[in-house]
């Protein structure tokens, strides 16, 4: 009983010392992998390509590889090390692609606000004059805003539509225009002028820093990748020979291409970590 009342007391005393700590606050989960992949694919530009779609293809890709190596060189090791860098070799090309495009919208932004701001000037409606930028907006954003127009001449419904566009666009700085043209559609307000305008200053100035960042830095970042890929060539080359290729079936062998994977992929993504610029994420979904 003495024992009982001890545990007691002490369960109480405890409970009592943590009603002193708040909990601490927990930073949103980001998105599942098929939301991630949906925005990445968005990002890049080829909505027709869906998440599962892009996976199959990885594997596919991935195993015709390991396939073809193994029948070339017998050696799996190298052949499945080889699979595995061809798989992730389709989302790492989404990648780049939304890069590009992200780095060519970031020019093009400033101008889609200055557009928007010129319209609300003018007196046109909000759905006006986000419609028009299908036809007089950049020539890079000029479909999802027709599509808008489209979407709504068929429904009339302002929130609705916005949310589709949001969706195809997947860009930070769309998410900041489009909650702005919200709160102003749902409550009114006669600052969205003058916000369109210091956010459209806002977009230049970080799209100019950005870029002067981005060209010094480069020639590094290249160079990393070429150190990071050249023991790979250097490999590539010689499974061609069949006793150099066996030398990688023996558990030696596989040790030493299993440290050499682990080593360029630290040291890639440190590369990565180091020389990444910060990135807007999307908290306006």
């Amino acid at each position: 009983m003495g024992a009982a009342i001890g545990l007691l007391a002490g369960a109480g005393l405890f409970c009592v010392w943590w009603s002193w700590w708040p909990p601490a606050e927990r930073a949103p989960r980001a998105g599942g992998w098929t939301e991630r992949t949906s925005d990445l694919l968005a990002q890049a530009g080829v909505t027709a390509v869906t998440p599962a779609a892009l996976l199959a293809v990885s594997v596919g890709v991935g195993l015709f590889v390991l396939l073809v190596l193994v029948a070339a060189t017998g050696a799996p090791a190298i052949a499945a090390l080889f699979g595995a860098m061809a798989g992730l070799g389709p989302r790492a090309a989404v990648h780049a692609r939304a890069r590009r495009r992200q780095a060519t919208l970031r020019e093009v932004w400033p101008e889609v606000v200055d557009h928007l701001a010129s319209g609300v000037r003018a007196g046109l409606a909000l759905p006006e004059a986000i419609a028009q930028l299908g036809d007089r907006g950049p020539e890079e954003l000029r479909e999802p805003f027709a599509r808008f127009a489209e979407d709504y001449r068929a429904t009339g419904r302002f929130a609705q539509c916005l949310d589709l566009l949001k969706a195809r666009l997947a860009d930070p700085v769309a998410d900041r225009i489009i909650e702005a043209l919200r709160i102003t559609r749902d409550v009114g307000g006669t600052d969205l002028g003058r916000l369109l305008r210091t956010l459209s200053q806002f977009l230049r100035d970080d799209a100019r820093t950005r870029g002067e960042l981005e060209a010094r830095q480069s020639w590094t970042v290249g160079a990393a990748r070429l150190a990071a890929g050249a023991p790979w060539v250097v490999l590539a080359l010689l499974s061609t020979r069949a006793e150099a290729a066996q030398a990688f079936n023996t558990p030696a062998g596989v040790g030493v291409l299993l440290g050499g994977a682990a080593a360029c992929v630290v040291a890639y993504r440190m590369m990565l970590r180091i020389g990444r610029l910060p990135e807007e994420v999307r908290v306006l979904r």
